[in-house]
C-alpha cells in the first residue's frame, strides 16, 4: 500500500469518514553546504528530498480546527479553533500547522472555515532535515489550495518562516522554508539570502549518492544554543559596521575580513563571524566546482564546511564529531560535514556507490562503539517541491 493509500485510509478511521479530502506532500531538505549562513546573509545551497510530509485535509462548515498526526498518535486529535491561535504548549506539535494560520491572517489573508487535518512524516524526527519547516510549508499549500489565496511558493517560505519565528519563537532564518517550498528534482538551490535570489544547479554525482547519518541525539532547536550564535554574529556585524559600511558578514570576502576583523571586541565573536564569512565564500566555491564538474573539490570544501563548525562556530558536539570523522577514514566517501543547525541531528556525505555499504557497517560500528547508542542512515535522492497526490 502507498503512502497515499494509508493516510487517506487512517483519516476515515480518525475522522469518520475520507469524503472530499485531498492529499499533500511537502518534502523534508538537506543543506548540502553553507550552515549558519542564512541568517548571517550569506548563501546556502540545501535541496530537497523525496521523503517529507503526506497531509490529508478537508474544510469544515465550522471555525474547528482537528489535527491528527500518525507519529504522534498517542496524542490522538487534539482540537483547536480559528478564534484560538495562539502559541500554548500543551498543544504540541499543531502549534507549527496553527502558526502557518496565524501568520496568514496577519499578512491579510483571513482563513474563512475550519479544517480536519491528518499528518504522516516520514522524515526522521529530531534529525535536522527540517520536519517543522516541512509541516509549515505544507500548511501554507494546503490554505492556498482550499481557499485561492494568492501566494507563490517564496510567499509560502516566508510565511512559513515569518511564522517559525513570531509564532514558535525559534529564530531561524529562510533557508528551509525555502528549500522545501522552492524544491527541483535533482537539483540544488543555490540561494542568497539577502535578497532571495537563487539559481538551481544540477547535482550530478556520477556514481555517487547522499547518505544522511542521523545521531539519534535529540535537541530541540528553540532551546539550543541557536539564537545565542545568531546574536553573537549580530554582535560581530555590529562592530565591523563602525568601521566599513556592510549591511551583513555575507558581504565580506575573506581578505576583508581579515582587514577589519580587529573591530571585533571579543575572542569568540571573531571566530563566530570568520566561520560565517568563510562558509560563505566555501559555499560559492563549492557551486562552481559543480558546475565544473569537479565533485571532489565540492567535497573537500564540505569537509572544510564542518572543521570550521566545529572550530570556530562550536556547533557540533561528540556525536556529530564522530559521524564525520568516521566517514573520512572511509574509502569512497568525496565528503562529509555536519548538516542544519548542529548539536544533534544529520551528517550529509557524497559516496561512492561502490562503497555505501561499507560506509554504513563502519560508520555505524564506531558510532555505537563510542557513543553508546545506534545511528541511522539513509540513502537519499534528491526530490521536488510541494504537490497535490
Amino acid at each position: 500500500m502507498g503512502m497515499k493509500e494509508t493516510v487517506l485510509e487512517k483519516f476515515a478511521e480518525v475522522f469518520g469518514d475520507s469524503e472530499g479530502v485531498k492529499v499533500y506532500f511537502a518534502p523534508g531538505r538537506v543543506n548540502m553546504i553553507g550552515e549558519h549562513t542564512d541568517y548571517n546573509g550569506g548563501h546556502v545551497f540545501p535541496c530537497a528530498l523525496t521523503i517529507g510530509t503526506y497531509a490529508v485535509a478537508r474544510k469544515r462548515d465550522d471555525r474547528k480546527l482537528r489535527f491528527y498526526s500518525m507519529n504522534f498518535d498517542a496524542l490522538g486529535v487534539l482540537e483547536s479553533s480559528l478564534e484560538n491561535l495562539k502559541p500554548e504548549k500543551e498543544a504540541g506539535w499543531t502549534n507549527y500547522p496553527k502558526g502557518v494560520m496565524w501568520a496568514f491572517g496577519e499578512k491579510g489573508f483571513e482563513i474563512p472555515n475550519g479544517m480536519d487535518i491528518l499528518l504522516n512524516g516520514n522524515i526522521p524526527n529530531g534529525s535536522g532535515l527540517s520536519s517543522s519547516a516541512s509541516v509549515e510549508v505544507v500548511t501554507g499549500f494546503i490554505l492556498r489550495d482550499l481557499f485561492g489565496f494568492d501566494v507563490t511558493n517564496t510567499d509560502l517560505a516566508l510565511i512559513g518562516q515569518y511564522s517559525e519565528n513570531k509564532f514558535n519563537g525559534v529564530n531561524c532564518g529562510i533557508m528551509d522554508q525555502f528549500a522545501i517550498a522552492m524544491g527541483k528534482k535533482d537539483n540544488a538551490i543555490f540561494l542568497d539570502t539577502a535578497d532571495l535570489s537563487y539559481e538551481y544547479a544540477p547535482m550530478k554525482l556520477e556514481n555517487a549518492k547522499i547518505v544522511i547519518s542521523c545521531s539519534n541525539k535529540k535537541r530541540g532547536l528553540g532551546d539550543s544554543k541557536y539564537n545565542e550564535r545568531r546574536s553573537e554574529c549580530e554582535t560581530a556585524l555590529s562592530e565591523i559596521q563602525q568601521v566599513v559600511g556592510i549591511n551583513s558578514l555575507g558581504d565580506l570576502t575573506e581578505e576583508q575580513f581579515e582587514t577589519y576583523k580587529a573591530a571585533i571586541q571579543d575572542e569568540v565573536r571573531v571566530r563566530r563571524a570568520k566561520h560565517a564569512v568563510y562558509e560563505n565564500q566555501r559555499t560559492i566555491k563549492a557551486v562552481e566546482a559543480l558546475k565544473n564538474n569537479d565533485v571532489e573539490l565540492f567535497g573537500k570544501l564540505m569537509n572544510e564546511s564542518h572543521v570550521s563548525l566545529r572550530d570556530d562556530y562550536e556547533v557540533t558536539g561528540e556525536e556529530l564529531d564522530t559521524l564525520v570523522e568516521e566517514a573520512w577514514k572511509v574509502d569512497g566517501v568525496i565528503g562529509s560535514r555536519m548538516t542544519g543547525a548542529g548539536f544533534g541531528g544529520c551528517t550529509v556525505s557524497i559516496v561512492k556507490e561502490e562503497a555505501i555499504d561499507r560506509f554504513i557497517e563502519q560508520v555505524g560500528t564506531a558510532y555505537e562503539k563510542k557513543i553508546g547508542y545506534a545511528a541511522d542512515f539513509y540513502v537519499v535522492e534528491i526530490g521536488d517541491g510541494p504537490v497535490i497526490l
